[in-house]
């Protein structure tokens, strides 16, 4: 994903221009939490679309971005393709929504049909002790077949993987699956996720097709198990995000407007208890509520699977506004998860620098690291492994590489993620790209000396888009210029 050059910057449009168009224009709007809402363009005439009486306001307009999303026919775009759809129609041309999807899109769609036909209900396996092997194996013993059966979840014999289908709003035809194996490594389980298609097309809230139009109340998780384990307990609303706590693309937010009240449940660390505060800005602060974790609220899999009660750790959750002055009373229970935490609130570790964890303890949200030395002591080299340490464990990064083109320090990267040169083997670089593809990593285009400002917007940006923590900037003598160091140093 590459974020706006300074040549050809996407113009950036503010919520006051937003409405003032939609005025001009005589277009009837809604104010909602994180979007505008307007009656769609794309579905007059449509034979397939209920009356617009129905359900008028069908289009949604990012307040942030300007970008637009129908859920009516998933017709999508940015602030400018919305103005060029609404000129042609008031020259009397209707819009296109039907653009072809592309090849590989399409291809994926088709392996995903292939998969997805292949997989069998748990219920339907026909040996009993393989069912309960197997659900054993992902922790799912007290989730029931009724409830694997409502929301579609089948088996994978040969890949000893549980399916996640993701079905399309608007015609429920399958659009894409989430495949999810244990690997076991000594004593430690990990569950390996796998999309179709690839993570960046993948737009699954999984557990969409089952919220009915009148649901107001919903909770957010950041696994598919926990929000199975979730509706069965307490019989509320619940979807998964897509890439669980690592970001809320806002490309999902018109599907969340229509809840009054969201409570946030992710997972049991700290990670999760950041994330949620992230997201809750974007959902709007006032109507979001988040469950700390701690010992008594661990992810809502693992409290079904203790017998905990799921309602009543719902209600104990906190709003995610604070006031503007609050008292320690207020803050005490966080200070004391900090305080037994003190591991997780130190940061993330680096699996490949243990002597740096020493002396940094870990990567934490909000601080600044300075990298100094001599020209060629290895500065970009070594921060672009110490970059890529964080990003394989999930930590969404923006490299700012103002000194060496991006392709060079893509290839640099590429070679410290698959630990080996590849100039001399050409026939792994497929199979190791694909991987390196599917990390959270993003990079600016900006090259040279860069007005300041722009370079701040893209960041803001690219937090906005992609859920970025981590920004590394490589160097500020090239993206400030020299003649500014002397000024403010």
């Amino acid at each position: 994903d590459v974020l706006p050059s300074p040549e050809g910057p996407v113009p950036s449009v503010t919520i006051t221009e937003i409405r003032q168009y939609l005025r001009s224009k005589g277009i009837p709007f809604h104010d909602g939490y994180s979007c505008l809402h307007i009656p769609s363009l794309f579905t007059a005439g449509r034979e397939d679309q209920p009356p617009a009486a129905s359900a008028p306001y069908r289009l949604f307009i990012d307040k942030t971005t300007g970008s637009f999303l129908c859920t009516a026919t998933l017709a999508e775009g940015t602030w400018q393709d919305f103005q060029a759809n609404v000129e042609l129609q008031h020259r009397g041309i209707p819009p296109d929504s039907s653009e072809e999807e592309e090849e590989d899109m399409w291809r994926a769609r088709e392996d995903a049909r292939r998969i997805w036909e292949r997989a069998l209900p748990l219920c339907d396996l026909l040996d009993e002790d393989e069912t309960n092997e197997t659900k054993a194996m992902f922790g799912i013993n007290r989730v029931t077949d009724a409830t694997l059966k409502r929301f579609g979840v089948r088996y994978l014999r040969t890949a000893e993987s549980l399916v996640f289908p993701w079905f399309s709003p608007r015609d429920a035809t399958l659009k894409g699956l989430k495949l999810l194996r244990v690997e076991k490594k000594g004593d430690t389980i990990a569950y390996v996720e796998e999309t179709l298609p690839r993570f960046d097309s993948y737009r699954n809230l999984f557990g969409l097709p089952l919220i009915g139009r009148r649901d107001t109340e919903l909770v957010l998780t950041g696994w598919e198990l926990d929000s199975l384990a979730l509706h069965q307990a307490t019989g509320v609303a619940s979807l998964a995000l897509p890439r669980g706590s690592t970001s809320l693309p806002p490309a999902l937010l018109p599907y969340l407007e229509q809840f009054k009240r969201i409570t946030l449940w992710l997972g049991e660390d700290l990670r999760s208890w950041e994330a949620a505060k992230l997201f809750a800005r974007k959902l709007s602060l006032k109507r979001c509520s988040l469950v700390r974790p701690g010992n008594l609220q661990p992810r809502p899999l693992e409290a079904l699977n203790q017998g905990l009660n799921l309602t009543k750790i719902l209600r104990a959750a906190l709003p995610a506004s604070h006031k503007s002055i609050v008292s320690f009373r207020q803050l005490r229970e966080e200070v004391f998860g900090e305080l037994v935490n003190s591991e997780q609130v130190a940061g993330i570790k680096w699996a490949r620098f243990p002597e740096l964890n020493k002396l940094l303890k870990g990567h934490r949200r909000g601080e600044l690291t300075v990298f100094t030395g001599p020209t060629g002591s290895g500065k970009t080299t070594f921060i672009s492994e110490y970059a890529l340490d964080l990003c394989m464990q999930g930590v969404c990064t923006l490299w700012g590489s103002f000194e060496i083109s991006n392709i060079r320090l893509a290839k640099i990267m590429l070679t410290q993620f698959a630990t080996q040169r590849l100039d001399d083997k050409l026939e792994l670089y497929d199979e190791w790209a694909d991987r390196f593809e599917d990390l959270p990593l993003y990079f600016m285009t900006f090259h040279g000396q860069q007005n300041i400002k722009a370079v701040i917007d893209t960041m803001q940006h690219a937090v906005y888009m992609y859920d970025i923590t981590h920004v590394v900037v490589d160097n500020l003598q090239f993206m400030m210029g020299h003649e500014h160091l002397s000024v403010d140093r």
